[in-house]
């Protein structure tokens, strides 16, 4: 291989980075000579699959845990929210930074770098998560859906997300599917409008968000 192209290969992470950074200020530049609301505008405007990331780890089977552990534990894992909060933003920030170092993914990271039984073992591990996860996902919208609709049947509501949710990703634009899925980010917002409207003793939310409290049994622990 010619010394030039070996040399714009060895370059490539770096002017990926530089032009990130570049980007980056006349993103911030832009926004920092206009008004408050059009500041609002074109950060909005500029916000990408991060955001839609970031809301779709809130998923419904997720939402059933939080549901189903505060009900019967309170505010008694309170704790591990402040806990783990680190923990998940280094794994973000790592993956971030490694994908734009590199300009590959972990999957393109690991098969260069490691042997192909990790790959094969870190995707084997992958595709099981997911799918359990999705599993849990749908079953978490059908149960939802029944709470509206007690009368639906929850094999048909399964089917039903399953063909919706495939075919919004196949025939669906990226363009178009990615900017519904961030104006339904906002649905998040509902976390922050239901600690109003639902009474809450600020005294005990304090003491167990700074004081851990476990209690070393089989159903806590699980």
């Amino acid at each position: 291989m010619p010394n030039e192209t070996l040399e714009k290969i060895a370059k490539a992470p770096a002017q990926t980075l530089e032009k990130t950074w570049q980007t980056s200020a006349q993103v911030a530049r832009a926004i920092g000579n206009q008004q408050p609301f059009k500041k609002a505008g074109q950060y909005w405007h500029t916000l990408g699959p991060g955001l839609t990331t970031g809301a779709a780890d809130d998923d419904p089977s997720g939402i059933a845990t939080y549901s189903q552990t505060g009900a019967k534990y309170g505010f008694n894992l309170l704790w591990l929210a402040a806990f783990t909060f680190p923990l998940m933003a280094v794994v973000q920030e790592m993956c971030a930074r490694i994908g734009l170092v590199t300009g590959r993914g972990l999957a393109g990271n690991i098969k260069r770098h490691y042997a192909k039984w990790v790959l094969y073992s870190a995707t084997a591990l992958l595709f099981a998560a997911n799918t359990f996860n999705i599993g849990a996902d749908l079953g978490a919208m059908a149960k939802a859906t029944q709470l509206l609709v007690p009368r639906a049947d929850f094999v048909t509501l399964v089917f039903f997300f399953t063909i919706a949710s495939l075919a919004l990703q196949i025939f669906t634009t990226y363009g178009s599917y990615a900017k519904y899925l961030k104006w339904l980010a906002l649905i998040l917002l509902s976390y922050v409008l239901t600690a109003f409207f639902v009474k809450l003793d600020m005294a005990s939310v304090l003491k167990f968000a700074i004081w851990p409290h476990l209690v070393l049994n089989r159903e806590q622990l699980f």
